[in-house]
């Protein structure tokens, strides 16, 4: 599946949409059925932006991949990966990463540590994880000033998720029950054409994808025949025939 689009169901057309679009239209209904309103205390509709490209984010696996290597568990890993360096930019991205982490855990996954954690040990309670997160966009908003000096909205919604944490993390926590629960909505039944039509979806995009390679690596060909582009193009016609057994193609003989 493209995490980049997802289908309504509630629209009779099905027609594919930017996910960024759900994420901010289920963070706004979270707003207004909790009565936390934007813009209520003070001006936030720029957390609303931030949260829903965050979320938008976590369903993307090269995202998720790209941030393990500035989480740590514990904050005596975090602090002890900051001890000695002083590039500010590090600092950001750590403290940063590890509070984005903790606030989508929490609200959306309802789950700090994530789902390898271990149950058998005594964890740090929920208040703890709070604290740490309000802590962890304190330190971001402080770097951020440093490292975004011609953008300073950034450290501005830095430290309005600092300071109003526990009430964005009650924002999502009622998206979560609310319109991520996806599983106890639908029959097993449902569940089954649901997969097997976006299974489906997602092996006619990546069947589009290699076969818009497959003209590039021809035409690099064609215009500069050398080995490489034949062995790349051998994989690629190899990708496809996985995809649509009945596809045929050979390179002319020069």
């Amino acid at each position: 599946m493209n995490p980049r689009h997802y289908v309504d169901l509630k629209e009779t057309s099905r027609n594919l949409q930017p996910t960024y679009y759900f994420m901010i239209n289920c963070l706004l209904y979270s707003r207004m059925e909790t009565g936390l309103v934007s813009n209520q205390e003070y001006y936030d509709e720029d957390v609303n932006v931030y949260l829903a490209h965050l979320l938008h984010s976590f369903i993307n696996p090269e995202y998720v991949e790209q941030s393990k290597k500035f989480l740590s568990r514990y904050d005596t890993d975090v602090f002890r990966r900051l001890a000695h360096s002083s590039d500010s930019r590090l600092k950001y991205l750590i403290y940063k990463t590890n509070a984005d982490f903790l606030l989508i855990s929490i609200g959306i996954f309802d789950n700090p540590l994530g789902p390898s954690a271990s149950r058998g040990k005594a964890q740090p309670s929920e208040e703890a994880y709070i604290g740490r997160g309000k802590t962890y966009y304190h330190f971001a908003y402080s770097y951020a000033q440093q490292v975004h000096r011609k953008n300073a909205g950034v450290a501005d919604v830095l430290e309005k998720l600092s300071v109003g944490f526990e009430k964005y993390l009650r924002i999502l926590s009622h998206m979560r029950g609310e319109y991520m629960d996806l599983m106890k909505r639908f029959s097993q039944g449902e569940v089954y054409h649901l997969e097997r039509s976006i299974d489906e979806d997602s092996q006619k995009e990546l069947l589009r994808v290699k076969q818009d390679e497959l003209l590039e690596l021809y035409s690099a060909w064609k215009s500069q025949p050398s080995p490489e582009t034949e062995e790349s193009l051998e994989r690629v016609v190899s990708e496809i025939r996985r995809l649509n057994p009945s596809f045929k193609f050979q390179l002319p003989k020069r």
